[in-house]
C-alpha cells in the first residue's frame, strides 16, 4: 500500500428391486389409504372424524416443515450490512459476522494430498547476502529500513488514529517488491515442506532475483552482463543438481519479486534482465506480482499490502472494521499526473476527480506524497465507496490491493490490471467485486464516471463490498511463519495452486 520506493447419485438408481412380484393383495390394500383406513378403522368413514384427522395431519406437516429451516435464518438476512447510498453515503448499521471467510480460504486438516515442498539451500549470494547488502540496493538510498522485520518492512507508526488500536500493531510499511523474502520465509515453515528430495513433488528456488537486478533497472550505464549475472548464477546451479534434470524443471519453481517485465528484455540495450528467456527458466513456474497473461508460467500473486494479520481473530475483526465504515465520498483516486507522458489517463483521473469535488476524493502522490509511511491513501480508501484504479507504471498497480483491503469496491479502465492477472485470488465473475468503464469513453466525454456508479443501487453496492470483504484474506500475508490458525491467505493460496498445477503435469500428454 505505500511503498518505499482462486451430486451424488439418485437414489432410485441405488434401491434393489425384488427378484419376486409383490403379493397382489398387499399391492391392493396399500392402493389407496382410504381403503386401508377403512379395513381397518370403520369408524373413518363419520364425516367430522375425518375432517379432524385431516386438519391433525396438516398441522403435524406444517411443523415438520417449520423445524427444517436453519435457525441462523435471522442471522444471514443481516449478514450483509446496511446498504450505503451512492447519493448520500448513509452510515451503515454496526454488524458483527464471522461468517464472511470464503470456504476457499479455510485451511483443511488434511495431509499434504498434492505432495510435498524441497526447498534449496542455495548459495548465500543468491539470497541472504543480497539482504545483508541492503545498503546497495536502490541506487537512491538504502533498502534496509523496506526489509527490516523479515521483509514486512518498519511497523506502521501512528496508524491507530487510523485503524482500530488493537490492529495497530499488524500494519506495517512494507515494501511492494518483498515477496521473495516473504514467500522464502514462510515456505520453509510450512506442512508441507519435506527435507527429502525424494519425497518431494515440487522444488522450490529461493532466489532473490528481483533484489538482485533492482539496483541496476535504474542506472544508465549498467550492462546487459550485470543485470543477467545472479540469473545465470543460479541456473548454472540448479542446472546441476539432478532433480531439475529429472523433469527439465517442470516441478520446480520460485518467486520473482517484481513485474514479469523487468525480467524480459530481449536486446543487450533495452530495459531489465532477461532472466525469463533464459533456457534453464523455460519450465519454472515464477510467482509474480503482475504476469504475463500469454505464459502459462507465469502467475499473479497479489502485492503486498501494509496489514499484515497475526491471527484468524486479527482478519475477522478487520473484516467487520471495513463493512460496518461510514464512507462519505462515493468514489476516490489516489495517484499521481504522468505528465510526459501523452494523453496522460490518470491525468485524467485527477482532474475528473477534482472537478467531481462532492462526490470524490482524490489524493495527490506526486513525487513522494504517498510513500515512506503515510496513511493517506489507506483512510481515504476506507471513506470511499468506490477507488478508481487505472493501470499503473505497467498494467497493474499496488493500489488495487490496498483499495480492496479497505473494502472498496474497485473501478478497473484495463482487463490486465485484474482479471487477467490474479487467478487464484479473485471471484471468477469480475462484475461481482468491481466496475468495469471503458476508458476510451471516459477519454472522449461520452461516460461520466460519476454517473456510471451513481446508477448502482444501494443492494448492488452492498453485494459487491460484501464480495470484496470475503476475499480479503486471500489478499493478505500473514505475519507469523507458519501463517494462520485456520484461514488461508495469498502464501497458502499461491502454493496450494502451485502443487495443484504440479499434479495435473504429470497426466499424459500434459507436457510439451
Amino acid at each position: 500500500m505505500f511503498p518505499l520506493s482462486n451430486p451424488s447419485s439418485s437414489p432410485e438408481s441405488q434401491i434393489k428391486k425384488p427378484k419376486t412380484p409383490l403379493d397382489v393383495r398387499r399391492k391392493d390394500s396399500f392402493r389407496s389409504p382410504k381403503a386401508f383406513l377403512a379395513a381397518h378403522y370403520p369408524s373413518i368413514n363419520q364425516p367430522r372424524l375425518c375432517l379432524f384427522l385431516s386438519i391433525f395431519f396438516i398441522q403435524i406437516l406444517l411443523l415438520l416443515a417449520l423445524r427444517s429451516i436453519p435457525r441462523s435464518f435471522h442471522h444471514r438476512l443481516h449478514h450483509f450490512p446496511a446498504p450505503v447510498n451512492a447519493h448520500h453515503h448513509l452510515t451503515p448499521t454496526l454488524t458483527t459476522t464471522t461468517a464472511s471467510i470464503s470456504a476457499s480460504t479455510v485451511k483443511e486438516e488434511t495431509t499434504c494430498e498434492f505432495g510435498e515442498i524441497f526447498v534449496y539451500d542455495l548459495p548465500s549470494a543468491l539470497n541472504h547476502e543480497l539482504v545483508n547488502n541492503c545498503d546497495e540496493l536502490n541506487p537512491w538510498s538504502s533498502s534496509c529500513a523496506a526489509l527490516s522485520n523479515d521483509g514486512f518492512g518498519p511497523v506502521a507508526a501512528g496508524i491507530s488514529s487510523v485503524v482500530p488500536e488493537n490492529l495497530a500493531a499488524a500494519w506495517y510499511w512494507t515494501d511492494q517488491f518483498v515477496t521473495e523474502v516473504l514467500f522464502h520465509n514462510r515456505i520453509l515453515n510450512h506442512k508441507c515442506r519435506t527435507k527429502d528430495p525424494n519425497n518431494a513433488t515440487a522444488f522450490y528456488i529461493p532466489f532473490y532475483v528481483g533484489l538482485a537486478v533492482g539496483k541496476f533497472l535504474w542506472l544508465k550505464n549498467s550492462s546487459a552482463k550485470e543485470r543477467d549475472f545472479h540469473c545465470e548464477m543460479m541456473l548454472k546451479w540448479v542446472q546441476d543438481q539432478p532433480y531439475f534434470t529429472g523433469n527439465d524443471g517442470w516441478d520446480h519453481f520460485l518467486t520473482m519479486g517484481r513485474i514479469s517485465w523487468d525480467f524480459r528484455r530481449s536486446k543487450d540495450e533495452d530495459w531489465g534482465s532477461s532472466c525469463i528467456h533464459k533456457p534453464g527458466m523455460r519450465n519454472v513456474t515464477r510467482l509474480l506480482i503482475e504476469r504475463n497473461p500469454w505464459d502459462y508460467f507465469d502467475v499473479g500473486v497479489p502485492y503486498p499490502t501494509g496489514f499484515h494479520p497475526r491471527s484468524d481473530k486479527d482478519v475477522v475483526e478487520w473484516q467487520d472494521f471495513v463493512r460496518n465504515r461510514n464512507r462519505k465520498s462515493l468514489f476516490c483516486f489516489a495517484g499521481a499526473k504522468r505528465s510526459k507522458i501523452k494523453d496522460d489517463f490518470r491525468g485524467l483521473l485527477w482532474n475528473h476527480c477534482r472537478n467531481e469535488s462532492d462526490s470524490c476524493r482524490v489524493v495527490d502522490c506526486a513525487g513522494s506524497k504517498c510513500s515512506n509511511g503515510t496513511s493517506i491513501i489507506l483512510e481515504t480508501f476506507l471513506d470511499s465507496v468506490f477507488c478508481l484504479q487505472p493501470r499503473g507504471d505497467s498494467f497493474t498497480r499496488r493500489s488495487i490491493f490496498d483499495c480492496m483491503i479497505a473494502g472498496s469496491i474497485p473501478v478497473l479502465f484495463w482487463k490486465r490490471t485484474a482479471y487477467d492477472q490474479y487467478e487464484w485470488f479473485l471471484p471468477a465473475e469480475p462484475e461481482s467485486y468491481s466496475v468495469f468503464i471503458d476508458r476510451n469513453a471516459v477519454k472522449n466525454g461520452t461516460a461520466s464516471i460519476r454517473k456510471v456508479l451513481e446508477r448502482y443501487s444501494e443492494d448492488e453496492i452492498r453485494r459487491m463490498r460484501e464480495r470484496v470483504i470475503e476475499y480479503i484474506p486471500k489478499f493478505l500475508y500473514a505475519r507469523p511463519d507458519e501463517g494462520l490458525e485456520t484461514i488461508k491467505d495469498a502464501f497458502d493460496v499461491a502454493i496450494d495452486g502451485v502443487l495443484r498445477r504440479f499434479k495435473e503435469q504429470e497426466q499424459p500428454g500434459y507436457r510439451w
